[in-house]
């Protein structure tokens, strides 16, 4: 079965740092590109970027572009999204998920391709 498990959310100041993790297992990792993928509270499911296999292709939201790094480790099973220069629009629930978002004509939580989330609070 697909797994996909989230960690690394928290609180934070704004202007901080976060790094979130999502641990990958029960498909073949190297095959597939990976997203992350934020709601807000009151709102709805926002692409926020996306890996292609080897890491050659990327995508950003413009809100979080310059500010936002997503990376994977193959050899891990692992993807991970380093954000920097946190505000208070960034809080949200952040969810791995195995799609590539920004070609996604309706995103929904309701798959096996997502995992739990993770929660992101910035204030001060």
């Amino acid at each position: 079965e697909v797994q996909l498990v989230e960690s690394g959310g928290g609180l934070v100041q704004p202007g901080g740092s976060l790094r979130l993790s999502c641990a990958a297992s029960g498909f073949i990792f190297t095959r597939y590109f990976m997203s992350w993928v934020r709601q807000a509270p009151g709102k709805g499911l926002e692409c926020v970027s996306s890996i292609g296999s080897r890491s050659q292709i990327t995508y950003y939201a413009d809100v979080v572009k310059g500010r936002f790094t997503i990376s994977r480790d193959n050899a891990q099973n692992m993807v991970y999204l380093q954000l920097d220069s946190l505000n208070s629009e960034d809080t949200a629930m952040y969810y791995c998920a195995r799609i590539r978002c920004e070609t996604e004509a309706r995103l929904s939580t309701n798959s096996n391709s997502w995992g739990q989330g993770t929660q992101v609070t910035v204030s001060s």
